[in-house]
């Protein structure tokens, strides 16, 4: 989507407000759910989309690969963080009440079912729809004769050379093993002495490899595939030769891969990190992932060296590591995979020799993936190149590892102009390629910081300063979303351009901030963490309170990722309280309990998750001085984006831009019913009921025919 400036006023149509009682009902006492199980609720949520057989059968294999992914990430960060409480004697429960050791507990009950029901939807759902489709995963015990053999033989070409089997006795310890990496462990036998000397080795399997095998690939026929696990379960025998193999299992190891760096102690953040990331692969063990009907011994072994406690230990009877399914669902099989979409490039600034032109005159606000990304990269590039241009400061979170973006940086640098740019080091799981963009923007001359002293810079922000005439005219560009235009084509986000000098001013301010010193920054227009977002999020949500509470309509509407912020909570809960209708649409972890009777009964909260990523955050209140205040931005409601993160929401002030919001945007996802579950008071997640006869509708599918509908315009 891409409007340009009109002066059309616009508002949301007010709702029917019903009339305050003068005596005010007695509010109960503020609940919250706990952040944790509303994650794996949330988790649960995209491992249903996986049991749908609404989407095409490559995308249900692909969901399951998201699913397990973040339940990796889930014990990595959240399983590992309670731990650490825990070894720390930290018992203090959250606003839900629940201590860590009851959290962990309720933890691996829920995470049981998931897995549970992740193994029922591979092997009675997916693997026979994929047999049906011609595409065969097969165990060893599967193989006939013919495949065996080819098996046998791709073991030894490929396989055999980068095994290093690992000895457990007296004298090999236990060795180190990486994290979420493949083992397989065996047992043996001498077949002379076999009542006595019985033996036991691991395998550790080289990343290298992959964990998906296509059987005598040829192009015809069926595809036939076989886990790597399960090749080297057959073969293992032939790495010990003059012994018996009695057993072999895979397994894996999730570990603790939180970065542990103190700001304020590193002489050099950036070799700090470097040095942390080496150390991630021995992080404490969180979680053992264990191949079902495993020897009992071996089973004990692996308990004992890399278990924490015996809660975090899952006896698998599915796929051992179902991200790798990722591979399968990459198959060529457009058949089997949603319809091709092309983000749609018909904005205003389409033309990228235009862009400054063009954003002297209005502002441009695209929908993405629905709007290409291309001309965020547009922007960046035509700064690059363009001799007017004396300045480019951006900031990077995530990228892509072959950046267009980043290039970009490097061009202006070479081209004359001054550039800097943002690095956060600190993005968890981006930190290595962040490290390498890093080193490579310096070496090109560009100014490259890390941000403020105990805070990730998590703004989406490009400033562009360019010499028009006497004058030094500043061009910006806010998003909700990474300047990755690999994400950018499965995220939903949105991407604003403007050059209006107060919101510029702003922008340059805050740029000032992070790469100078600024104790107190003031900020008209913006609202930026850690200084006054947090407070000003709740002067709105107050200010919709008493309107409210005089007998006025009042109205919110919060898309966001997460809500887990108490603070926020109970101003919601007090606005609620009041009489304001509050939808929130919140797609992952929310810590609020909609529709209890007088505390939140006039709050609706709905989660999308559906073919793209939700991945924006935008905000409108509908009393603030004469009209609403719609603002967009990288932060969620939580405490670690109010106070631990840069983040920056920006006002959406040019009238098309805003009744496009309000008129469009909005309606559509709270309209859609094929992809929104809505969260009960009791904390379930239930798909919203249609009526006999009423089709559903996707706002996914809405946005992109609209899109469409532009690229023929």
């Amino acid at each position: 989507m891409a409007v340009a400036l009109s002066e059309t006023r616009c508002a949301m149509p007010p709702p029917r407000s019903k009339k305050i009682s003068r005596r005010a009902p007695v509010a109960q006492a503020p609940v919250y759910f706990n952040r944790e199980l509303s994650w794996l609720a949330f988790n649960r949520r995209v491992l249903e989309q996986a049991e749908s057989e609404r989407h095409p059968l490559l995308e249900r294999v692909r969901f399951l690969a998201i699913f397990a992914n973040n339940l990796d990430e889930f014990f990595e960060i959240r399983v590992a963080g309670l731990m650490q409480q825990l070894d720390s004697g930290v018992a203090e429960p959250g606003p839900d009440g629940m201590e860590p050791r009851e959290q962990l507990r309720r933890i691996r009950a829920v995470v049981d079912d998931l897995l549970d029901d992740a193994f029922r939807c591979w092997t009675e759902q997916l693997m026979p729809a994929l047999a049906r489709e011609g595409i065969c995963v097969k165990s060893g015990a599967d193989l006939v004769a013919r495949e065996l053999a080819w098996v046998r033989a791709y073991f030894r070409q490929q396989v055999y050379p980068v095994l290093t089997p690992l000895a457990l006795d007296q004298s090999h310890p236990f060795p180190q093993l990486g994290n979420k990496t493949l083992n397989i462990v065996v047992a043996l036998k001498n077949p002379d002495t076999p009542e006595v000397e019985r033996f036991a080795a691991i395998l550790p399997v080289p990343r290298i490899l992959p964990r998906l095998v296509t059987i005598a690939p040829s192009g015809r026929g069926p595809v036939r595939l076989i886990f790597l696990s399960e090749i080297i379960k057959l073969c293992a025998g032939e790495l010990f030769p003059g012994y018996r193999l009695t057993g072999a299992y895979a397994f894996r190891v999730t570990r603790n891969s939180d970065l542990y760096i103190d700001d304020e102690e590193s002489v050099n953040l950036l070799k700090q990190i470097e040095e942390e990331l080496r150390n991630l692969r021995r992080g404490a063990a969180v979680r053992l992932d264990v191949e079902d009907g495993i020897d009992h011994d071996l089973f004990t072994t692996l308990c004992t060296n890399l278990a924490p406690t015996r809660e975090n230990v899952f006896k698998v009877k599915g796929p051992l590591n179902p991200v790798r399914l990722q591979s399968l669902a990459d198959l060529p099989r457009p058949d089997l995979k949603y319809p091709p979409f092309v983000p749609v490039n018909a904005s205003p600034l389409r033309e990228p020799a235009q862009i400054f032109e063009v954003l002297r005159q209005q502002d441009v606000l695209l929908h993405h993936p629905y709007d290409a990304f291309a001309p965020v990269v547009d922007f960046v590039e035509e700064a690059a190149r363009d001799p007017q241009v004396v300045a480019l400061k951006q900031t990077f979170y995530r990228t892509s590892g072959d950046s267009p973006l980043v290039r970009a940086l490097i061009e202006a640098s070479q081209n004359g102009k001054q550039v800097t740019a943002l690095v956060e080091l600190k993005a968890r799981f981006d930190e290595a390629n962040n490290i390498q963009w890093a080193k490579q923007l310096e070496e090109a001359g560009v100014h490259v910081v890390y941000g403020l002293i105990g805070h990730k810079t998590h703004c989406k922000m490009c400033l562009v300063v360019r010499r028009e005439g006497r004058r030094m005219v500043h061009y910006a560009h806010l998003g909700t979303g990474n300047y990755n235009p690999r994400t950018a084509r499965q995220y939903t986000d949105v991407s604003f351009f403007t050059s209006r000098p107060h919101l510029t001013r702003d922008v340059a301010q805050l740029f000032n901030t992070l790469t100078g010193f600024g104790r107190s920054p003031r900020f008209a227009h913006l609202l930026v963490a850690p200084y006054d977002l947090h407070r000003r999020l709740n002067v709105l949500i107050q200010r919709e309170a008493r309107r409210a509470a005089a007998g006025q309509p009042a109205r919110i509407i919060a898309k966001m990722n997460s809500l887990v912020d108490k603070a926020t909570i109970d101003a919601l809960y007090a606005a609620s309280q009041a009489g304001v209708k509050i939808d929130l649409i919140v797609r992952g972890t929310c810590g609020l309990v909609p529709g209890l009777p007088g505390l939140s009964e006039n709050i609706r909260v709905r989660s999308i998750v559906g073919r793209f990523l939700e991945h924006s955050r935008i905000f409108y209140f509908e009393n603030a001085g004469g009209e609403p205040v719609i603002l967009a931005g990288s932060a969620d409601w939580m405490p670690r984006n109010f106070f631990r993160r840069v983040e920056a929401l920006f006002p959406i002030e040019d009238p098309r831009l805003r009744r496009w919001v309000v008129e469009e945007m909005f309606p559509a996802e709270l309209r859609d019913t094929a992809n929104t579950h809505v969260l009960h008071s009791n904390g379930t997640y239930a798909p919203i009921l249609r009526h006999a006869g009423v089709r559903s509708f996707s706002a996914h599918a809405h946005f992109m025919v609209e899109a469409s509908k532009r690229s023929l315009e």
